[in-house]
């Protein structure tokens, strides 16, 4: 480190990208600082995925309760306590955010110091003021829920996936704008905890069309109502169980509940850091562009996680700001510059059936200029779902129609998120239908589904259970 420098590397953020940023820096021998205005893990444990899951697995628990497929084994599932349920979340996100950040940045010896980080120039950070020269900087600043511009939505009072999970009563209905997987996995949460639910977008619109499909019916089958409509204006209701909400659509429908959630994206959280002192240029979206390497428009500062516009997800973070420390703290010379690796990237939404993918859907494969076969198959013909009673879902194969590789793999089914490691596996080891038909699958598990549906490359015909 220069006799300029404060410190190696100055780190903006304490999300998933800036953890990982921060611990490969420290492994390599550097000195490092966190730079946190809010509160300590970033999105992830406190507001996003660590939340969201533990309230779905309540949600889910309740409704399986409900809809119990055995007879012989009554259940039953009363009323939620929404306020205990918060709580015990609250609990475990503030367990997880003292034994995998605190806990971490302690035992690696990096700061974590609290204050808004603003840059004064291209080489100069400050801290409340105070100035921080570093050796090279990580903006990892994470994303914030976007504000669609729908008429009148300044007039209510409206919830965003955050304050959602907040709520201590459960409403008793809740339009969700959006149906992409924030909105789908909000809508199911809150029905299965006992609200009505609709949601005013398209459902599933990245998935692919058969899953997408499933998940309709998935969803009409919980009593959420679909509007696949684009949201046009918001205006407060006052009907007979007090005042709520309507949302108009394109089409002239409208659409009523008790509250109002919205999720239709997030946009790149930069506010107060002052990117145009830096050099630092965003996208049209307000995201901060950056190279392979990470790297943005100011070689000294570097960029990850879902400020970069990469794809969210905290491993994809983690990822991209390992990468960015190993870039940003590179001594030169011919070793190549480290990137990330998207190959066989795998997705889960949380809903229940779960949504999962891994790799390029049909649509992108051909678009990738891929001659494309695919199968479909039916969790009907899947023996772990039958055993289960639950044969809600499909799994679908897409390879390559000429050399037979894998390319990607998307399943709607109760835990489809289980069988997407193996499919990444397959997709970056580039193996082929015939392969994967060839391997060795365990009887009644889910993952079992990858075999079967392989094997229909090569006969569509029914087969025996075990066979």
């Amino acid at each position: 480190m220069g006799e300029n420098y404060d410190v190696d590397l100055a780190v903006i953020g304490s999300g998933g990208a800036a953890m990982s940023a921060a611990i490969a820096a420290s492994q390599a021998g550097r000195s490092v600082v966190l730079i946190e205005r809010g509160v300590l893990g970033g999105t992830c444990v406190n507001i996003g995925c660590v939340p969201s899951k533990t309230l779905l697995a309540a949600g889910g628990a309740r409704h399986a309760a409900l809809t119990n497929p055995f007879a012989g084994a009554p259940t039953s599932a009363g009323p939620v306590d929404l306020g205990a349920l918060v709580a015990q979340k609250d609990a475990l996100i503030e367990h997880l955010r003292e034994a995998k950040y605190a806990d971490v940045a302690a035992a690696y010896g990096f700061e974590v110091r609290p204050g808004q980080a603003t840059f004064v120039d291209m080489d100069t950070l400050a801290v409340d003021g105070e100035v921080l020269r570093a050796r090279a900087y990580l903006v990892a600043t994470g994303s914030a829920p976007a504000v669609p511009d729908v008429g009148g939505l300044g007039s209510v009072d409206w919830l965003t996936s955050t304050t959602a999970m907040e709520l201590t009563e459960l409403p008793e209905s809740l339009v969700v704008v959006g149906g992409g997987y924030v909105g789908m996995e909000q809508a199911q949460l809150f029905a299965h905890l006992g609200a009505r639910v609709s949601v005013v977008g398209r459902l599933a619109p990245r998935a692919e069309p058969e899953l997408a499909q499933g998940l309709r019916e998935v969803f009409a089958d919980d009593g959420i109502t679909v509007v696949e409509e684009h949201a046009t204006a918001v205006a407060t209701d006052v009907g007979p169980s007090g005042q709520g909400v309507v949302v108009s659509t394109a089409s002239g429908a409208q659409v009523r509940g008790a509250r109002l959630l919205v999720a239709t994206g997030r946009v790149a959280r930069t506010d107060g850091l002052d990117l145009a002192a830096a050099g630092v240029d965003v996208d049209e979206r307000g995201f901060v562009v950056v190279d392979e390497t990470q790297r943005t428009t100011n070689p000294r500062v570097y960029a990850a996680g879902d400020v970069s516009g990469a794809p969210q997800y905290v491993y994809v973070a983690a990822a991209g700001g390992r990468v960015a420390a190993l870039n940003a703290l590179a001594d030169g010379g011919s070793a190549p510059a480290a990137r990330v690796d998207y190959i066989g990237l795998p997705a889960v939404v949380f809903t229940r059936p779960q949504l999962a993918s891994a790799g390029l859907t049909e649509e992108e494969a051909l678009a990738n200029g891929h001659e494309c076969d695919c199968r479909v198959l039916d969790l009907s013909d899947v023996p772990r779902a039958l055993v289960q009673h639950d044969t809600r879902g499909a799994v679908k194969l897409v390879a390559d129609a000429t050399t037979g590789k894998v390319l990607g793999v998307h399943a709607l089914a109760e835990g489809a998120g289980e069988i997407m490691l193996a499919a990444t596996y397959a997709i970056k080891a580039g193996m082929t239908v015939d392969e994967l038909a060839d391997t060795w699958a365990p009887y009644l598990t889910m993952a079992e589904s990858l075999r079967i549906v392989a094997g229909l490359f090569r006969n569509q015909m029914p087969t025996s259970c075990c066979a």
